[in-house]
């Protein structure tokens, strides 16, 4: 695998976009919702639907009346079939006439006087009619409606194709016309003994205006919802989009270096999931700041600690080759030495201390029992104590396991450096306590000296870099000042607590507390 190798975890394979994730969120809120106006919009397909069901309806009544006109005429006397038509196009309201056998007009409800089938002319119509029958003609293209032919009245000689299918079929036949207004027109004919065709002809306007109002309502409620929808898209965009733009920007800041000068907004009013990742980020912009200044803080920090010896070091150097007095040459080689050992021990604690925080980060934790680890450093100490007179004593019921969760090393150099700083303290003929117990969930382990203590103002510093208050009589330079520190952070990575007090039952002395959660006996 290459150096360009990327790795998705499954995780990211779901929050992974492929077109889509090109798209600005705003245009895709929007997107989103125009789709679902598109879907409402497809209301007016059901209004050609609907249409188209009405003018079925429509043609077979059509039929049924014309069948049964034409039962009625030929039961009467051709004397009363003139008043007859009459009554039935009025009852109908459609315009009736009677064919006979050579294709003349043997009698029609007009000329008869009934004028209940009037076209009306388009361009005599107002605006709203005007627009009304573009806007038919445009939906009408969209959902691809088949277009009736144009209804003109025929000449003598020219039959209509009704009356020739009733003729030749014996049965009713119907048609449906398109008016110059675009409203449909019905005719239907149905054959009569003797080779004669009654024809009904009817304007169905209704049927248009019907669809015209629901299309309005419609039309209403998809602009209302077309309103609210694109206002609530953008009332998204403002909520969601902003408030992101300005993290990424943020964001984009800190990782250009300009940490100390970046605001991230917490947008504390905020109680959704973008708030709680404005916290995190604002929180974590914080803990990078606090980072990038201790990272500075400790570079000054050694810089200057090791400046120290180097100086020392590089004076006896010098003094070397100008000093021929052997017992000088032999004390200049011994600052040479101890300067040495000092620049060892204090780079092995910087590495130690620079990289502590990631390695505990990635450390797996095992059962470890504290008084066990206790008991024995103890045990290697005793000799070091009674050469100086200093008795250790330590205090714990056997009985009573103290088990925590932890990586057994980083532990053990806690405890070192604690019992290591109290013995370097203690006077001649004194005593180190130490004391373990439990204490609720807790284990709280005590080392006790006879010190002359750690004044109250200086009790949060000891635990700094480089910081330590040592006694006058000891040399300079035996300690990096990095041991209470890295006890510190050792404690911090195990969810535990270090820290200094005096002592209640003496005038002098420190007690280190440390606490640590006893792990979980299943």
């Amino acid at each position: 695998m290459g150096p360009g190798t990327v790795f998705r975890t499954n995780e990211d394979r779901d929050l992974t976009l492929r077109w889509s994730g090109q798209i600005s969120l705003t245009r895709r809120i929007l997107a989103v919702n125009i789709f679902a106006l598109a879907l409402l919009a497809g209301g007016f397909f059901y209004l050609d639907s609907y249409r188209s069901r009405i003018v079925d309806s429509r043609v077979a009544q059509a039929g049924r009346e014309v069948r049964l006109v034409g039962e009625a005429i030929a039961s009467v006397d051709p004397d009363e079939r003139s008043a007859l038509i009459v009554r039935l196009a009025e009852d109908t309201g459609s315009r009736i006439r009677l064919i006979d056998a050579g294709g003349g007009v043997a009698a029609d409800s007009r000329s008869l006087g009934t004028h209940n089938f009037v076209l009306l002319d388009p361009d005599r119509q107002g605006r709203g009619q005007v627009a009304a029958r573009l806007l038919d003609a445009m939906i009408d293209t969209v959902v691809m409606a088949p277009r009736p032919p144009l209804y003109r009245e025929r000449a003598a000689g020219d039959p209509w194709p009704d009356v020739m299918a009733a003729r030749a079929t014996d049965a009713v036949s119907t048609t449906v016309w398109r008016a110059p207004d675009r409203t449909p027109v019905i005719t239907a004919a149905a054959p009569l003994p003797g080779g004669g065709v009654v024809m009904s002809t009817v304007n169905a306007r209704d049927i248009t205006e019907t669809v015209r109002i629901e299309r309005f309502r419609l039309g209403v409620v998809l602009a209302a919802v077309s309103v609210v929808s694109i206002l609530l898209s953008l009332f998204l965009a403002r909520t969601i989009v902003r408030p992101l733009r300005r993290l990424a920007r943020a964001a984009v800041r800190v990782r250009l270096g300009r940490a100390r000068e970046v605001v991230v907004p917490r947008l504390p009013s905020r109680r959704d999931e973008l708030g709680m990742l404005a916290r995190a980020l604002s929180d974590m912009s914080l803990a990078l700041r606090a980072r990038i200044d201790a990272t500075e803080a400790f570079a000054a920090d050694v810089t200057h600690e090791l400046k120290n010896p180097l100086a020392s070091l590089r004076s006896a150097v010098e003094g070397l080759t100008t000093v021929r007095d052997s017992a000088l040459r032999d004390q200049l080689l011994a600052i040479v030495r101890d300067d040495v050992h000092r620049l060892d021990r204090l780079i092995t604690d910087i590495s130690e201390a620079s990289r502590l925080d990631a390695q505990l980060s990635r450390a797996k934790f095992e059962p470890v029992d504290i008084g066990i680890m206790i008991d024995g450093l103890v045990a290697q100490r005793v000799t070091r104590g009674i050469e100086r007179g200093i008795r250790i004593v330590f205090d714990h019921d056997p009985d009573v396991p103290l088990v925590a969760l932890g990586e057994g090393a980083r532990l053990e150099r806690v405890f070192e450096n604690l019992i290591d700083n109290a013995l370097s303290f203690s006077p001649q003929d004194s005593i180190v306590a130490i004391a373990a117990l439990r204490e609720r969930r807790d284990m709280v382990v005590r080392v006790e000296d006879d010190g002359p203590g750690v004044p109250e103002e200086a009790r949060d510093a000891i635990f700094r870099r480089f910081q330590s208050i040592r006694p006058q009589s000891e040399a300079f330079g035996r300690h990096s000042g990095l041991g209470l520190a890295i006890a510190r952070t050792i404690i911090d990575g195990h969810q535990g607590a270090i820290m200094v007090e005096s002592r209640e039952d003496r005038l002098s002395g420190a007690r280190f507390v440390v606490r640590l959660p006893l792990a979980d006996p299943d």
